[in-house]
């Protein structure tokens, strides 16, 4: 069936035609663990007004449309059902339409999701809607500005949780004329919301209750219902307490700053599986991929990432569902916000003070590299229909806006930001809005003129390079100073941000001496006075993360940076400078070996769980995309090896030693140097105490263990069937998957290959099966070069947008490699990827979307690993 790609100009034309007042919309799921049932009833009524005499129509992705109803009158479908759209002819002022059909259970995570737990062979069904999906299940008009209030009834086997974004008003046997047998579920009407953020939640889910209760000044006060659920095979993992603690700090808090009381009754929470996100905002039920319950353990890093996630989505309450924006091209206005809230409601609400850090750490590199590809986009975007709208879900709208948003708060003041926020709530409650809408509320918050502000970083691409340029004395004394701005291909931007002043203190630690604020215009280059004088070997700048840019070292503190980044006191310092090293190092500009270098002798020191993380992913990444082939083994070599002596060495049950037996798996799928060891850890001849050998971990060694194989090892294979026999998890099945695809003989990679282009897998073990197809040597999935560029249209074609990106992404032959001495524009996979683009013009602009940018990120690695030293 055709899925239609709805455009803006179509939503607008329907917008401009009615006017929704309300669903009401009947889910059938009583044979839902059935496994023949391929598909359930679904029946929406919808009351909306219209211009008299006009036609529109409704979005219904479905398996089948059994009738049309429009004011009483009963249309053939096969007369106004046009591939996913269902044509509303002669409107009446007021208008009632009911369709009645079949909708498709998912294994995507698009729409209606099934999942049969492989543990308990229990059935587990949530939605998943953003941005378009909910027309996967019920008939509805599928555009975000189109909010209204819908009332859901389920009909779920007994014994079944079932809940939606309304309160439960009612769970009662269902007449036999609906199912017999099963409990009908009914709920309270929504307020006015959009159709991608409503949700559905059914299965034998554990459920853990709880309130949260709120004091007003003016003597008020306010009582919210909370509610957990998990899989039952996880109950024992759902650390209830700590997330309803951070669930009442978060609401206590955005109650209090935005002056606006959580507005959609209950707040309950659920952690899925095979979940493609971090976690949706649907308001009453939020949702939320259950990796974030650790059966395995957790670093504090991952608890931090949890709440973060917790405080982005109970913003969105706010920020996206009683305030949306009117299409997708305001994006930003609700996760730009989140992002930025997520982090600031960490830091002001909870115990993880440090959030600022680990976004500067990590989100702010996923921006930088996006801002950096041929795709990039303003974080105001042009998107011109629902394809566009899904790929920019990215790090543009999320942490690039998030980074603005920061800067925007340095130039109004933090004051007139929350002002603003309070206004543009107040007078948009359960509306729609646009970048001009919250421009207006916050010109008359800060008195300042923002629209030349918004003009400069909201409309713009790319990302500027901020550089001290400096003169020094033979006493290293500062004798002139200025800051340069390099826009690329980017425009010039004002930024406000201080520059840090580190010298050395007691037991040679370099310590913050001074900042100086400095207000960059629109201009190359602003001189700094303060820092003449200056004998400070370090020179941080963007000290505190105020502004938006990468930062370039000059000589001297790159210098002091290499030797001595352990040394640096300030855990924020410490996160920049990372940062600027692999910027440095993405930009042919560091030898991949000098960064590998500073992780084996400051990063792997470093204290701060976050800042540990992603300073040794990076070390990782140096060593297997930007250094050249000659020089990786070797490198890799050295940095496996410290990797294993300092887990060896690490404290048992630590953050410091799951962090490490995590690396160590992760490099050890391409170095069998410590094989045999590792083989003894899994098979219990060896321990390191304190560490849990959890699923996750177990199998990810055997993957390792297997990639690095040398053909089929009969005694490796029995064991890793032992391992597969004993763990009937969802993890574990991931993991078979993964280490299946991963054995280094051709038979693997075909029947890998088979399972891939084939429509069995699930999204996880897709996922999954994808990533063991990438591993082991080189000339093993050489042969699917010319295969991958021959399916492309017919994946695309046939397979959601969402399963279809995975392999699109997944499979893009990555990671080639340079010969010594050739031209990296030269390379044979990006003259095939260019003649690809060349021949398929016309292909959709979302799938050539994925290919320029995997091309991008490969010329990127194949100019790093030229530049590198020999």
């Amino acid at each position: 069936m055709r899925n239609e790609n709805l455009t803006r100009r179509e939503a607008a034309g329907r917008s401009e035609l009615i006017t929704v007042q309300g669903y009401e919309v009947l889910l059938d799921l009583s044979a839902a663990a059935d496994p023949a049932a391929e598909s359930f009833r679904s029946v929406t009524t919808v009351r909306f007004t219209a211009e008299e005499g006009a036609q529109t129509f409704l979005d219904f992705i479905h398996a089948s449309v059994e009738s049309v109803t429009v004011n009483g009158e009963e249309l053939d479908p096969d007369d106004v059902v046009e591939g996913s759209r269902i044509r509303l002819p002669s409107l009446a002022a007021a208008n009632e339409v009911t369709v009645a059909g079949q909708a498709r259970y998912s294994r995507s995570g698009e729409g209606l999701h099934r999942f049969v737990d492989p543990a308990d062979g229990q059935v587990y069904l949530y939605t998943q809607y953003e941005p378009a999906d909910a027309r996967r299940v019920f008939a509805n008009f599928e555009q975000p500005d189109l909010k209204a209030s819908f009332r859901f009834t389920v009909l779920a086997p007994e014994g079944w949780e079932v809940s939606s974004n309304g309160v439960r008003m009612s769970a009662a046997p269902a007449p036999e004329a609906e199912r017999a047998g099963a409990v009908r579920h009914a709920f309270s009407p929504t307020e006015r919301i959009s159709t991608y953020i409503t949700t559905v939640l059914a299965g034998p889910y554990h459920r853990v209750a709880g309130e949260w209760r709120h004091s007003f000044e003016d003597g008020s006060r306010m009582s919210v219902p909370l509610a957990l659920y998990c899989r039952a095979a996880l109950a024992e993992h759902l650390d209830a307490k700590e997330l309803f603690d951070l669930t009442r700090q978060g609401l206590t808090f955005f109650t209090e700053l935005f002056g606006y009381p959580y507005p959609f009754g209950k707040y309950e929470q659920a952690f899925v599986p095979e979940y493609n996100l971090g976690a949706m905002e649907n308001p009453g039920l939020v949702t939320f991929t259950e990796e974030y319950l650790f059966p395995d353990g957790a670093t504090r890093a991952q608890y931090q990432g949890r709440a973060n996630t917790l405080m982005h989505e109970m913003s969105h309450m706010w920020f996206g569902d009683l305030v949306t924006m009117s299409w997708w091209d305001d994006l930003w206005l609700k996760e730009s916000f989140a992002e930025f809230m997520g982090a600031h409601a960490s830091v002001q609400a909870t115990d993880f003070e440090e959030a600022w850090i680990a976004f500067a750490n990590r989100r702010k590199a996923w921006a930088y590299q996006q801002d950096q590809l041929p795709t990039t986009h303003p974080v105001v975007a042009d998107v011109p229909d629902l394809e566009a709208a899904r790929q920019n879900f990215d790090g543009i709208t999320y942490a690039k806006g998030a980074a603005v948003l920061k800067q925007l708060v340095a130039f109004v003041g933090y004051g007139p930001f929350v002002e603003a926020c309070r206004s543009y709530f107040r007078r948009h409650a359960y509306g729609t809005t646009t970048l001009q809408d919250f421009l207006a509320v916050l010109e008359e918050a800060s008195g300042r003129d923002v629209r030349g502000w918004a003009d400069s970083w909201l409309g713009t691409t790319g990302v500027s390079t901020l550089t001290l340029d400096l003169a020094r004395d033979d006493d290293g004394a500062v004798t002139f100073a200025a800051l340069l701005q390099d826009p690329g291909p980017g425009v010039l931007r004002p930024h406000r941000l201080l520059l840090g002043c580190y010298e050395r203190g007691p037991g040679d630690v370099l310590v913050r001496t001074g900042t100086h604020g400095v207000d960059l215009p629109a201009a190359s280059c602003v001189e700094v006075p303060e820092l003449v004088g200056s004998t400070a070997p370090l020179l941080v700048v963007n000290e505190e993360d105020l502004t938006y840019a990468k930062s370039r070292l000059d000589a001297l503190s790159l210098t002091t940076a290499l030797s001595s980044l352990s040394s640096v006191e300030d855990p924020m310092a410490r996160a920049q400078l990372w940062a600027g090293l692999w910027n440095t190092t993405r930009d042919a500009e560091l030898d991949p070996a000098d960064y590998v270098g500073a992780v084996l002798d400051h990063g792997l020191a470093e204290p701060q769980a976050g800042i540990f993380q992603n300073a040794a992913d990076r070390a990782v990444e140096a060593v297997e995309r930007y250094a050249p082939t000659a020089r990786r083994g070797r490198l890799r070599g050295r940095l496996l090896d410290a990797v294993v002596r300092e887990l060896r060495a690490a404290d048992p049950g630590g953050d410091r030693q799951l962090a490490l037996a995590r690396l160590t798996a992760r490099l050890a799928r391409r170095d069998g140097s410590h094989g045999g060891w590792l083989r003894d850890l899994l098979e219990g001849r060896d321990a390191l105490p304190g560490l849990p050998l959890g699923p996750e971990l177990r199998w990810a060694l055997w993957t390792a263990l297997v990639a690095t194989a040398h053909g089929e090892d009969p005694a490796l294979a029995a064991a890793t069937e032992r391992e597969q026999a004993a763990d009937r998890t969802r993890t574990g099945r991931i993991g078979w998957a993964r280490t299946r695809a991963a054995r280094p003989v051709p038979e693997a990679k075909a029947e890998a290959w088979a399972a891939i282009t084939g429509e069995e897998l699930s999204n996880d073990l897709l996922t999954a099966t994808i990533t063991g197809f990438q591993l082991g040597p080189a000339e093993l999935v050489e042969p699917y070069r010319e295969p991958y560029f021959a399916m492309l249209e017919e994946v695309w074609a046939q397979r959601s947008i969402g399963m279809a990106t995975r392999i699109v992404e997944g499979l893009y032959p990555a990671h080639a490699d340079l010969e010594p001495g050739h031209d990296p524009a030269r390379h044979p996979v990006l003259a095939r990827t260019d003649l690809w683009l060349s021949n398929h013009a016309s292909a959709p602009a979302a799938l050539r979307r994925i290919l320029v940018e995997q091309r991008d990120h490969l010329l990127r690695a194949l100019r790093a690993q030229a530049a590198a030293r020999a």
